[in-house]
């Protein structure tokens, strides 16, 4: 089935449930046995079986099955936060001694994590140029335990040469893990371009109501029980009422991506030929440094892109972002409202310099007509130019 068929109709048996088009809300911690053998035998590895609470019931392995099989992974797991995904995933592959690689352009907690959890733990992290490609192969070692990845990165945008990176790595046979919030299951079949792990924010674009904190492992058959295993160790669960919701928003994923797109192409071709501006960042658009590997890769754009403002003080940019009324200041992204929030990307990286030569201004762009949101940044720019 094509994709937009798989998201109306993955994850759900309406016969199962005396007809009900959605898995109904099961809220349980307890699951009784009709008998000691059945209940002595429920543990293993088969992690679909309802056995207790914690570890899922059928409303959160609808979700499951579905992302899973949207994205063409062999299952998916639901935990508490996007954050808990990324961390759960890494640790399930690492231990004292190891090696990690991971972009200089990762989603800043994951920064936070492998700097202070994972060091703790033994755990040595290097971080990379994400534009190296198929040189990540000079930066392996015999300890190297996996590869991550963020394509694109979610404040500075550049476009990861995945399945360059992919091979380099499977050629010693080290798994590659995915942040793949930006493309999410619609526009990166990730496990297509040689991820094994693929790890999602569901609380963004998948929920896409910004009214549910959860995230996604997706994995290929051969590394599921060891993430699924570490899910379990460490006592994450989700609860049945956030698996409806975002199952709920799920449903509409491919009809919000694409007005999404939209609205996002609109708005940045419009920056592009601001006088305020001097660069935006979006692999969308043509003349991106990335356009030709997302062309490649991905079959459609997020949302989520930045622009780089020409010299100003930041009380201009203060005054610029504070006379917004359309955009929201707050993080998170994926949601059907426009966010605006400033990047100070100089002050993480550690592989790499980022000094594009102007303030960095990231925005999400929501489902508002693009005319409104164009208006509204007018305003902005205005109030900036009379904060000079």
């Amino acid at each position: 089935m094509k994709k937009d068929t798989i998201l109306a109709h993955a994850g759900r048996d309406p016969q199962r449930y005396q007809g009900m088009v959605n898995t109904p809300v099961f809220r349980t911690s307890t699951v009784i046995f009709p008998d000691l053998e059945s209940y002595e035998a429920r543990g293993g590895d088969d992690y679909k079986k309802v056995r207790y609470g914690l570890l899922g019931t059928p409303t959160t392995f609808a979700l499951e099955e579905a992302v899973a099989r949207m994205e063409g992974g062999h299952a998916a797991v639901a935990l508490p936060s996007g954050l808990a995904a990324i961390t759960a995933a890494l640790c399930a592959f690492v231990k004292a001694g190891d090696h990690l690689l991971v972009p200089d352009s990762v989603y800043v907690p994951t920064r936070t994590f492998c700097n202070d959890a994972l060091r703790k733990m033994g755990v040595e992290t290097e971080y990379y140029d994400p534009l190296i490609g198929a040189g990540v192969e000079r930066l392996l070692r015999p300890n190297t335990r996996a590869v991550f990845c963020e394509a694109p990165g979610s404040l500075t945008f550049e476009m990861q040469d995945i399945p360059a990176i992919a091979g380099a790595a499977h050629a010693r046979g080290i798994p590659v893990l995915a942040d793949n919030t930006w493309g999410t299951p619609y526009w990166f079949r990730s496990f297509e371009r040689g991820v094994d792990v693929s790890i999602h924010a569901a609380t963004k674009y998948i929920s896409g109501h910004s009214d549910v904190m959860m995230g996604l492992i997706v994995t290929n058959e051969r590394h599921w029980l060891a993430v699924r295993k570490t899910v379990a160790e460490y006592g994450y669960a989700v609860s049945p009422d956030d698996c409806y919701l975002a199952l709920r928003g799920f449903r509409t994923l491919g009809v919000r991506m694409r007005q999404q797109m939209h609205n996002a192409l609109r708005v940045a071709r419009w920056l592009r030929s601001r006088p305020e501006v001097m660069r935006v960042i979006y692999p969308a658009l043509e003349d991106d440094p990335g356009h030709a590997i997302w062309k490649r890769d991905f079959e459609g754009a997020a949302s989520l892109f930045s622009f780089v403002m020409r010299p100003a003080a930041e009380r201009q940019v203060a005054a610029f972002v504070n006379a917004l009324e359309l955009f929201g200041i707050g993080s998170s992204w994926g949601g059907y409202e426009s966010l605006i929030t400033v990047a100070h990307v100089e002050k993480y990286r550690t592989a790499t310099r980022w000094n594009p030569g102007g303030p960095t201004i990231r925005l999400h762009i929501g489902l508002e007509d693009p005319d409104d949101l164009i208006a509204d940044l007018e305003r902005g720019f205005a109030q900036a130019q009379k904060a000079r």
